[in-house]
């Protein structure tokens, strides 16, 4: 009796160990994780997700059923965060985190907003209407290129905008977000150099190269710039005034501060700042 004992627990421990040995072979996801993060204007946006293959399937038919909701990945839900409120189809999204989901059709897609972060499958018997933050239409575009794994990227970066592209197969789907900036960097502006008490060159070159990008007081600006420029002189910011003087259409004095940009450059080696003002000096003296 003692032996069958003894016999029984090493095969226990024989298969306890087995199992354990198991638990701890790594191998590759079928739909491994990623998460996606980007700044848009001054605004962190990020996408966490699986990314399942084709594996020879084919999207709309058996893979993502056209017409069905869709987790917009595999395993857990997608969820995308807004680090402040931005702007979606015109409807303001507040900061904070939701599930992004989708309906897929061959001519267009649903993008759904929702609130609820316990949902899990497709078509989540607890999916409700009523906590959708957003849902909203997109035609989806043709890829001349296949993508095998889903993929979600951030395209077409402005100063206040980005595109998120969701793209599998041959499909593009896509939506832009907006963002408030200008109200962000004005407030720094008014705080640190107009009603500031120790204003660096930078700050004076930071607000000046916001100006010039916004397109707004080009006479404020190059007065921030020239400021900037006093000192110590750097061969972009020097660019940068050249830029401004151009906007106001004095063509002869940007030609001079872009000449001494290309001086500057090339004592510091960087010749695609010295390509830059060639570029423009060759434009502005056709429009001289």
């Amino acid at each position: 009796m003692k032996k069958q004992l003894l016999g029984l627990a090493i095969v226990a421990a024989t298969l306890l160990g087995t199992g354990t040995a198991n638990a701890q072979i790594a191998i590759p996801a079928a739909s491994p994780a990623a998460t996606v993060t980007q700044k848009v204007g001054l605004t962190d946006v990020s996408v966490s997700y699986s990314r399942p293959s084709l594996r020879g399937r084919t999207i709309g038919k058996d893979v993502v059923p056209y017409g069905e909701m869709w987790r917009t990945g595999a395993n857990s839900p997608t969820l995308i965060k807004f680090a402040d409120e931005v702007t979606i189809q015109g409807n303001k999204v507040p900061a904070g985190e939701y599930v992004l989901m989708s309906i897929p059709a061959q001519n267009e897609w649903t993008i759904i907003l929702h609130k609820n972060k316990d949902l899990w499958g497709n078509n989540d018997a607890k999916y409700d209407a009523a906590n959708d933050q957003l849902r909203f239409k997109v035609k989806p575009q043709t890829n001349p290129r296949t993508i095998e794994s889903f993929t979600i990227n951030f395209a077409n970066l402005k100063n206040n905008s980005a595109d998120v592209e969701l793209l599998w197969g041959k499909e593009i789907a896509s939506f832009t977000i907006t963002v408030d900036v200008d109200s962000k960097v004005m407030a720094q502006i008014q705080e640190k150099v107009i009603n500031g008490t120790n204003v660096s060159p930078g700050m004076y070159a930071a607000a000046a190269s916001y100006y010039l990008s916004a397109n707004k007081d080009m006479k404020q600006a190059l007065e921030w710039m020239k400021k900037a420029n006093a000192n110590d002189p750097k061969f972009w910011n020097l660019h940068a005034q050249a830029k401004i003087q151009a906007q106001l259409k004095d063509y002869k004095g940007a030609i001079k501060t872009a000449e001494q940009s290309i001086e500057l450059a090339k004592k510091e080696n960087n010749p695609e700042y010295v390509r830059m003002n060639e570029q423009a000096i060759a434009e502005w003296k056709k429009a001289k």
